[in-house]
């Protein structure tokens, strides 16, 4: 399951961050890290940007972004 497909105030751990180059180092920086818990917090009136809550901020990612962030499923594990 991807971040993308996350609810508005749903809260999953972070399993992986795809990508390559800049965009995933970009992610790594902005603390979307493996084992990290993340929450949609708002969703633009067009789906895009959302708004993250993590590591007690908030960050506004592309809906693009967040596909690129693997994320688990509802029992804790990623299918």
């Amino acid at each position: 399951m991807t971040l993308d497909k996350l609810a508005i105030g749903q809260k999953r751990k972070i399993l992986a961050v795809n990508g390559q180059g800049a965009l995933r180092r970009r992610l790594l920086d902005m603390g979307l890290t493996p084992h990290t818990e993340v929450m949609i917090r708002k969703v633009a009136p067009m789906g895009d940007p959302i708004e993250l809550h993590l590591r007690g901020y908030e960050l506004t990612i592309r809906l693009d972004d967040a596909k690129n962030i693997d994320i688990e499923d509802e029992d804790g594990v990623n299918k």
